[in-house]
């Protein structure tokens, strides 16, 4: 499938920009404030205390004469320091405010877009990801972005400003002395960029660990009652141990990528150092380097080192969020194979006809095998129809293709006489209720969960519906009835409550399709005949697709299709299909007794 190959990120940029302005301007007020505070240092011991006046600016040079007292001037320049270190503690808090909001903001809308865009995609695209790891992306690599915008807007102008103020300040106070310098940033880079280069693609790999991780962790809560029921408890912790390992190993090599390099910098800062203090202060004791200017240029020169460490980190920051930025890329750049081309049609699903012509699909559009192999299929409005078929035939892919959860590869699907695509998704899904193979309820109250079907039904409706799925008998039988709290995915009710709960919150929709994929195999047979039943009264003007394992689930049927392989091999009344048709007779005499048969 084709993707595009970039995000617009400046659209979570520009709701802040004020923000993304005045965080770096703020953190440059700071910049000039470290800069500056060793230069008046040197001013009080230079001039203020050995009383030298070379290489003191002028207006300097005019206060100092002013003053004229050598104590006053120390106090003045004391209190400009003052003033200095008070705008510092402002412009350092207003930046780490203004990056604060920034950053906030920036990944509260970028996260809001990729779980609206996951929202869109159709069954298909969500096949090319796993759940675990679309919520590692709306979590972890979006705060991992998060935190390097904010540490970008703290940084970015804070270290290149610093570095370059500072490199200013001390080429110009001893461009001799300098020379020292020529050697030691190139290397510092050099070392910085080998350091990156071996970085980058490990926190690439640390991040499909993250995802790893969280797919088993989300794998065995889900289906932590099946690992209690085979006694797999050693087995899922030696998987979960596997998998932790795995994330530890690959974090401990990116984590000693980046330790690697604070001895690396630290080396080259204390060479550096000892280097100025050798040459510096062989200058000093000669005379050619006052002690003010010696101090002011040791910290010009700590401050130079000390902002290539922040630019490391700010560069193996960006490494991590890079990689964490690809893979939200991956999600937000896939091509949403459903697109809603007739939002504005005004169709609705009046009658519930359906139609198959010439259909074919493949899940994979480069394999060979179809899933469904030149479907030709009329339902008529009102009808009850069945599909029966061995499992794996396209049962369900067939149906999902009714509400458009997948798009034909070939054909169209028509509901009364009017091909899917041409509906807007919205009122084709309104039209149409499906109740899944798998069944899913969400967490809240009973009546949270059926109100699905209906936002602003009545508690009369409510019931009247749950009573047709025969779920109102064991929902009053609780203490809290219809308030009672499901937990999460409807935990504290049996398979079979749970599936009649679903066919409620379906019914109440009052759909004109109904689809039950096989949403009544874990009801009893005596159960689901009332079911049956029920929809003649609730639903008699709406078509019913019956997907089912259980012959006695379909039987009643006005018509029932048998699919194999992909192809339909039979439609007829269950009479019809048990005299014609080989693959229904083999199913049915799998299930029944031949000799009952007989009598």
């Amino acid at each position: 499938m084709k993707k595009n190959k970039t995000i617009n990120w400046w659209k979570y940029i520009k709701p802040y920009l004020p923000y993304f302005i005045l965080g770096p301007l703020c953190m440059i007020i700071e910049v000039v404030g470290e800069i500056l505070m060793p230069r008046l240092l040197a001013y009080i011991i230079d001039l203020g205390i050995d009383g030298k006046t070379e290489k003191v600016p002028g207006i300097i040079l005019w206060l100092y004469d002013k003053i004229g007292s050598n104590a006053y001037f120390i106090v003045a320049i004391a209190v400009g320091m003052i003033l200095t270190a008070i705008l510092m503690m402002i412009g350092g808090v207003g930046g780490a405010y203004f990056g604060g909001k920034a950053s906030v903001n920036f990944a509260t809308d970028l996260r809001a877009d990729l779980y609206k865009k996951i929202q869109s995609f159709s069954f298909s695209n969500i096949d090319h990801f796993s759940s675990a790891s679309l919520v590692t992306r709306l979590t972890n690599d979006i705060t991992q972005l998060q935190n390097f915008v904010n540490m970008m807007l703290r940084m970015f102008f804070r270290s290149p400003g610093m570095l370059i103020g500072a490199l200013i300040m001390a080429t110009s106070l001893n461009p001799s002395l300098s020379t020292v310098l020529a050697v030691s940033v190139p290397v510092m880079l050099v070392s910085i960029g080998c350091i990156v280069v071996r970085g980058f693609p490990l926190f690439g790999k640390m991040q499909t660990k993250i995802d790893a991780l969280n797919a088993r962790v989300q794998e065995n809560l889900t289906n932590v009652r099946v690992v209690k029921s085979f006694v797999r408890e050693d087995f899922e912790e030696e998987k979960f141990n596997q998998a932790n390992s795995d994330l530890k190993n690959t974090a401990g090599r990116a984590m000693k990528n980046m330790i690697l390099m604070s001895p690396v910098m630290t080396f080259i800062m204390n060479a550096t150092s000892i280097a100025v203090y050798w040459f510096g202060g062989q200058q000093l004791l000669g005379g050619e380097m006052g002690t003010g200017d010696f101090t002011s240029y040791v910290t010009d020169i700590t401050q130079i080192l000390s902002s290539l460490m922040m630019v490391t980190c700010l560069v193996m920051m960006s490494s991590r969020s890079m990689a964490s930025a690809k893979l939200i890329a991956e999600v937000m750049n896939e091509e949403i194979d459903i697109v809603d081309l007739a939002k504005s049609s005004d169709h609705t699903v009046q009658r519930g006809e359906i139609e198959f012509r010439n259909v074919s699909f493949r899940y994979y559009k480069d394999s060979v095998g179809k899933v469904l192999d030149n479907i030709n299929l009329k339902i008529n409005a009102g009808d009850t129809v069945g599909i029966i078929g061995s499992t794996g035939c396209g049962k369900t892919t067939l149906v999902s293709m009714i509400a458009r959860l997948y798009d034909v590869d070939e054909g169209e699907v028509l509901v009364d006489g009017i091909n899917v695509k041409d509906y807007s998704l919205y009122n084709l899904r309104e039209g149409v209720g499906m109740v899944l193979q798998k069944n899913v309820l969400f967490s809240g109250s009973i009546i949270d969960n059926l109100r699905w079907g209906d936002s602003d039904a009545t508690m009369e409706e409510i019931r009247e519906a749950a009573d047709y799925a025969q779920a109102d008998g064991f929902i009053t039988s609780f203490t809290d009835g219809y308030n009672m709290d499901l937990g999460q995915g409807g935990t504290n009710v049996s398979g079979g409550q749970k599936q009649r709960l679903c066919i409620a919150r379906a019914l109440l929709k009052k759909p004109k399709i109904l689809i039950l994929d096989d949403s009544t195999s874990a009801v009893d047979m005596a159960t689901e005949a009332r079911i049956r039943d029920a929809f003649k009264n609730s639903l008699n003007d709406s078509t019913k697709i019956i997907i089912a394992q259980r012959i006695n689930s379909v039987k009643d049927a006005d018509e029932i299709i048998v699919l194999d392989e992909g192809r339909i091999t039979g439609v007829g009344t269950h009479e019809y299909l048990l005299e014609n048709n080989v693959e229904y007779q083999e199913i049915y005499y799998s299930q029944m007794d031949k000799k009952e048969e007989k009598k």
